[in-house]
């Protein structure tokens, strides 16, 4: 099972721009609204045409605009599961999810819809309505409906954005279950970070339409190759950047030399900027230790379980104009621990966590 997209479609503030390759597996597609990351999703599916270039699903070609093929959205085998889910009122669930299957004889209907509302738990709602169950139930019955007629390859707009937060980590993990089942390629749609990161095995970043990371999900979070890609994965703490030695790099936004390891280099060697995240600061008692700097706090912020720190390595009046502060972010209790110790403190920026980017 394989899917190959390269497509280029003209929209109104961009240009979007696609290329990748996914086998058997699921790929998560992250990006700020408007990025172009659910155009992509209805240009695979055959709702959007591309302006050129192929869509090619299991070796079968669904378009391509030099030979003239453009195949059908209901002959492409392609599962679309919207956001909004798009149940029909009127219908029960187990009316909805037999819609996709009226050509079916009624006995072989019945027998798959019953195996997929068994398989997804929702057995005891068939006779109800869409009104009448929960938004969960509600996104359990559009995944069966999707998965029932059995697509070679599956797309998930933004499946969870209508969830409340408290039952969308469990309905990730039942999704991410389902979908490692799934025998083809998914294509997973989303600009939550967390979920991003629980349900795919690659990650492909969008920004302005056009692919700026893309590679597993451990590869793209660690080590993002741009800017963009480090701030649309959650990146606080990024600064222009400038060599100094082979391994020293002097990060201009935060006033510090640091050392660098050659791990951290996700630009291919040619690099403009430098980030690391704010859970891989530290704070140390160690001077000595590489990339540690006496710091102050220059204001705090609180969530109820976790405090972020912003830090400035000059005590205040003395810093060079512009720079600015890096985020630390620690528990509650580390925070308690250590918060009514006198300044500086230290901080250590750990080599093996900065990276470089274009």
């Amino acid at each position: 099972m394989q899917l190959r997209v390269k497509i280029t479609k003209k929209l109104k503030d961009f240009t979007l721009k696609q290329e990748f390759e996914i086998d058997r597996e699921t790929l998560g597609v992250l990006g700020a609204s408007g990025a172009g990351k659910s155009m992509t999703l209805k240009c695979i599916a055959g709702l959007v045409t591309p302006d050129e270039g192929t869509i090619v699903l299991n070796g079968k070609t669904l378009f391509d605009s030099q030979q003239g093929i453009n195949v059908p959205i209901q002959q492409r085998r392609v599962g679309l599961l919207f956001q909004n889910y798009a149940l029909f009122p009127n219908l029960t669930v187990k009316d909805n999810i037999a819609f996709g299957l009226r050509r079916l004889p009624k006995k072989e209907r019945e027998k798959r819809v019953e195996e997929i509302m068994a398989r997804l738990g929702i057995g005891e709602l068939a006779h109800s309505y869409p009104h009448q169950i929960s938004g969960g139930e509600q996104q359990r019955t559009a995944l069966a409906r999707t998965l029932v007629t059995e697509p070679d390859c599956l797309l998930l707009d933004e499946p969870f954005s209508a969830l409340d937060n408290h039952i969308r980590q469990r309905l990730e993990e039942e999704l991410a279950a389902t979908l490692r089942q799934f025998p083809g390629p998914v294509v997973f749609v989303t600009h939550n970070l967390r979920e991003c990161y629980r349900v795919s095995d690659r990650i492909m970043i969008i920004h302005q339409g056009r692919m700026v990371a893309y590679g597993s999900r451990d590869a793209v979070f660690n080590h993002p190759p741009t800017v963009e890609g480090a701030r649309l994965t959650g990146c606080k703490n990024i600064s222009r950047a400038k060599p100094i030695a082979a391994r020293r790099v002097a990060a201009l936004d935060w006033g510090l030399e640091v050392e660098v390891r050659p791990a951290g280099d996700g630009a291919g060697g040619a690099y403009g900027h430098i980030g690391i995240r704010e859970h891989h600061l530290r704070l140390v008692d160690d001077p000595h230790l590489p990339n540690t700097f006496p710091c102050w706090v220059e204001r705090v912020m609180e969530t109820p379980f976790n405090v972020s720190l912003f830090l400035r390595f000059k005590e205040r009046g003395a810093e060079a104009p512009g720079c600015q502060p890096l985020q630390l972010s620690l528990t509650r209790e580390e925070y308690d621990r250590i918060k009514t110790r006198p300044f500086p403190w230290l901080v250590q920026l750990r080599p093996e966590y900065l990276f470089l980017m274009q």
